[in-house]
């Protein structure tokens, strides 16, 4: 009988360890998903919009750009514009994994655009 009930403990608790397991999977790829939907940019958007161009329109053909992604695509990057408020996404492009495409927005327009590679 005593070794009946480990055997159904050791199922138990492998059990318990395998759903554990799924779940820090499941929450793993969401949170990929998550990173994607909010920082990968078309490089066809980015050409597309043009210093001085309104931000509301803008940002409206973006995605949002919040993710905790963010400060590493920061790094490496030119001096931000005094005053700006800056996006960061990651391009599209095939053969372009590490090209970071930086949006700043200043009193309502856009100011700058900058391509550079993540380090």
């Amino acid at each position: 009988m005593a070794q009946r009930k480990g055997c159904l403990i050791g199922c138990g608790v492998a059990l318990v360890l395998g759903v554990g397991a799924l779940v820090a999977l499941l929450f793993g790829v969401g949170k990929l998903v998550d990173v994607a939907d909010k920082t990968l940019l078309d490089p066809k958007v980015y050409e597309a919009v043009r210093v001085g161009d309104a931000e509301s329109e803008v940002r409206a053909k973006l995605p949002s750009g919040d993710s905790f992604a963010k400060s590493i695509l920061k790094d490496g990057g030119p001096a931000e514009p005094a005053g700006s408020t800056c996006a960061w996404y990651l391009s599209t492009a095939e053969g372009t994994d590490n090209d970071v495409l930086r949006l700043c927005f200043k009193d309502g327009k856009l100011v700058d655009k900058a391509e550079y590679r993540l380090k």
